[in-house]
């Protein structure tokens, strides 16, 4: 598994002054103010990289790129990585070699912001570690949990009760009348009526066209010619009255002929 990992950057800074550290002498933190700050002992370019769960700080030659020397750091902030009480720009590191031997040197940046980004770099990747920790310890607790048995058991049978399929006293339920739109009507209640339209009342034109035969008297005298004629009657007034109509224009002439004949009037204009 460590061979199938690989290597990836987490910071990079060009600048970084390497300093050679007086040893503890007590329990107290590293102080950057005993160092020789005016006169690093080497400069170069440091390089934070990740492995697994490993991080390294990797003190690199800013031409060649050569090592220079590196730091394995296994928890942060522990005893591989320090910072120092007067300043927030310095650290103390613990470098290693291939041989197991180890040192402690003081490492500085000259801006302030590439210090904040070495020590965020180092966070976010514990950080990372530590979830990656609890994830992985919750999925072995989770195997080793007994498992829940779901699946029936032979000859084990389940009851649905499924609303709406029979009615309270066992009869089957009534299907709902569904419209032309997709939606469902309710049923007319029981003993109820549906209203004939209602019949529009007649006009007044056709009360003015009935015409409604005068009754007949009936007596034993009356023979079945006087009924005949009876009946003419209307039909004699509706000639009487065409004919008043079409006698209207008589007036008018009648009235022209009453006038008497005048002298026509010389008149100035002249005659053609």
């Amino acid at each position: 598994a460590a061979e199938l990992e690989y290597e990836s950057v987490l910071c990079v800074k060009p600048d970084v002054n390497v300093y050679r550290i007086p040893p503890r002498t007590s329990n107290r933190g590293y102080r950057a103010s005993d160092w020789k700050l005016d006169h690093p002992d080497w400069t170069g370019r440091l390089r934070v990289t990740s492995k697994g769960k490993t991080a390294y700080i990797k003190l690199e030659d800013k031409v060649s790129g050569e090592l220079f020397a590196q730091a394995p750091i296994d928890q942060y902030p522990g005893i591989a990585v320090e910072t120092v009480a007067d300043s927030s720009r310095y650290f103390v590191i613990r470098i290693q070699d291939g041989t197991g031997r180890s040192a402690f040197i003081g490492i500085g940046f000259t801006d302030r912001g590439d210090a904040f980004d070495f020590n965020v770099s180092l966070q976010d990747h514990f950080k990372w570690v530590k979830q990656e920790t609890e994830i992985s310890k919750e999925s072995q607790e989770a195997d080793t949990r007994p498992k829940l048995d779901l699946g029936f058991k032979e000859g084990q049978t389940i009851k649905l009760n499924i609303g709406n399929m029979t009615s309270k006293k066992g009869g089957a339920a009534k299907p709902r009348v569904s419209g032309s739109g997709g939606l469902s009507l309710l049923p007319p209640p029981p003993g109820g009526k549906i209203a004939a339209p209602p019949i529009p009342p007649p006009s007044s034109t056709a009360i003015a066209n009935h015409v409604t035969p005068p009754p007949v008297q009936k007596s034993s005298n009356a023979s079945s010619a006087d009924i005949l004629l009876d009946l003419d009657a209307p039909a004699a007034a509706s000639k009487a009255s065409v004919s008043a109509t079409t006698d209207l224009w008589g007036d008018f002439s009648t009235a022209s002929s009453a006038v008497p004949n005048q002298a026509p009037q010389q008149s100035n204009w002249v005659q053609f």
